[in-house]
Parts: structure tokens; C-alpha cells; sequence
């Protein structure tokens, strides 16, 4: 069943993205693809988002502190060229990509071009794409640099834990080499998952994966799962997981997955409607930033 739930994710591009909406309620369609409706509106900081109206939002502070990098599994060694900006009408603002204005902080202190990708290890169509992000990683010029900023929006999916176990893992220096090992964790193996692999639907809440339960997976890793805990628990975690939401919603991100690139533009997988002309037009918008256009 899980098997068939990844090929059919994949297949449609995630293009059901896991996103927001005022009602906390679970409504999970077919199991072969348990998308999600957010449970709290993100105000926007853009106009035209595709699919939900938007707010204007005030800039916030970046959502990390520093620059983190791609998983060790995705980095290129060595760094493609950088493409040559040819705007020749293949991508349309406010149809395939959206200005995010005005422009927002960067989520990292990086001085290079930054893609960063929305998500949640527990989104089901982040699961479908996060092959797509490590190719991405592969695929970008010295200049550039991928990140991730994860979403809590989804509470009735227990996204927030999820969130809170990244900046932990993040302070302790396994967040990298782990990126892809969560998502397995989460949809394959269901060691850390919330859903139920079996139906496709999340399980009882009382059957949930707690910060213990995500602490004992990074003692895989090397991590103390008491120190895991502490620090999951600390005051700068809960700081960078209220400059997350708060950058997310400056962002006027809709769903996840959603790619921002340089806190200027951003889009999302159904704006594109293909794995590789994701990967096409990140190049794009990181040769249109380099360029200065």
C-alpha cells in the first residue's frame, strides 16, 4: 500500500499539496493520496497566490541563524556552471512563478542565492517531491544554495513536532545527513510516522510520534535522545519555530511543497505541472536573480 502511495504521489507531481485552511478538521480523500487543507490561514505577502486569496504580511526575521547545507547525499562535487539568463517566455509570473512583494528576508544568513523549500516530513506530497529537492541541490551553480523551512500549519497532522525535531536536529548537527532518512522514517518504514501506512490516514491522535519518539530516531545518528529532548524543548528552538511560521506566512505560501528562491519569488509543483520543469524553472528564477532581473 505505501509503495502504491508513493508512485501515485510522485506521478501527480504532489500537485495536492498539503496547504492551509480555517477548518482544524481532518477531511483525507482516497488513501492513495492523503493531501491536506491547513488549518490555519498563512497571510500573504504576495499578490495572485494561486489558490487562496491573500493578506498582506509583515516582514519578519530570518528563520534560521545560519546556513545549513544540502544533505550530504544530494551535493554535487562539483557545482554545475551557472545557466545565462534568457527570459524567452517559457515562464510566466503570476501563472507558473509568484513575486513575493514585497521581497522577505532570506530563512538562512547565507550570502549566496538561496532556494529554500516549505515543508513537513509529515506532508505527504513533500514525501513525493523531496526527490525532486536533492536533484534540485544537484543542479545549481556554486552561487546557490539549497535550505529548508519547515511548516507547523497542520497541528491536526502533527506537523508542529515534526518542525521542532528539524531545528533540534539542526542545532546538533545531524539535520543534513538525515534529511532523507526522516522522510523514510515517516513513509516507508513508519518508525517516526503519523499516518497510518496501512489506510493512508493519520492515526489516533494518542497513537502520534511525541519528540520522544523523533529523538530516538536521531540516536541512530549519534544523538543523545535526553539532549535531543532538551534541546527540542529550548527557548531557541521555540524562537526559530515562531520565525518559521511567521517567515512562511511573509511568504505567502499557500502549501507545501512550496520553493522560495532568495525571499523574492516562489512557486509551487501544481504551478509547474512536472518534476523537471520544477527543476527547470528554479535554474531559471537562480540565473533571473544572479542576473539582477
Amino acid at each position: 500500500m505505501l509503495k502504491r502511495l508513493t508512485l501515485v504521489c510522485a506521478a501527480v507531481l504532489a500537485l495536492s499539496a498539503c496547504g492551509h485552511s480555517a477548518d482544524n478538521a481532518v477531511t483525507p480523500p482516497a488513501p492513495a493520496i492523503p493531501a491536506s487543507a491547513p488549518a490555519t490561514p498563512a497571510a500573504s505577502a504576495t499578490a495572485a497566490a494561486p489558490s487562496a486569496a491573500t493578506t498582506a504580511s509583515a516582514a519578519t526575521a530570518p528563520a534560521t541563524a545560519g546556513t545549513t547545507p544540502a544533505p550530504a547525499t544530494t551535493a554535487a562535487a562539483t557545482p554545475p556552471p551557472a545557466q545565462p539568463f534568457v527570459d524567452d517566455g517559457k515562464w510566466v509570473e503570476g501563472k507558473n512563478y509568484f513575486r513575493i512583494n514585497p521581497q522577505q528576508p532570506k530563512a538562512t544568513n547565507t550570502s549566496k542565492i538561496e532556494v529554500v523549500e516549505v515543508f513537513s516530513y509529515a506532508c505527504p506530497a513533500c514525501n513525493a517531491f523531496h526527490g525532486t529537492m536533492d536533484a534540485i541541490a544537484k543542479s545549481l551553480p556554486a552561487d546557490a544554495v539549497v535550505d529548508y523551512l519547515p511548516a507547523s500549519f497542520r497541528p491536526d497532522e502533527n506537523w508542529p513536532v515534526y518542525q521542532r525535531a528539524f531545528f533540534a536536529a539542526e542545532a546538533l548537527g545531524v539535520r543534513a545527513k538525515t534529511q532523507d532518512a526522516m522522510f523514510d522514517a515517516t513513509w516507508k518504514t513508519g518508525e517516526t510516522a503519523t499516518y497510518d501506512l496501512s489506510t493512508g490516514r493519520p492515526k489516533p491522535k494518542g497513537a502520534w510520534p511525541t519528540i520522544e519518539t523523533l529523538a530516538r530516531f536521531y540516536a541512530k545518528y549519534g544523538v543523545d535522545p535526553k539532549e535531543f529532548v532538551a534541546v527540542a524543548n529550548s527557548f531557541s528552538v521555540n524562537t526559530k519555530m515562531k520565525q518559521a511560521d511567521d517567515l512562511i506566512k511573509a511568504y505567502g505560501v499557500p502549501g507545501t511543497p512550496t520553493i522560495v528562491v532568495d525571499g523574492k519569488y516562489r512557486f509551487s509543483p501544481s504551478d509547474v505541472g512536472s518534476m523537471q520543469r520544477a527543476i527547470e524553472l528554479t535554474q531559471w528564477l537562480v540565473a533571473k536573480e544572479a542576473a539582477g532581473k
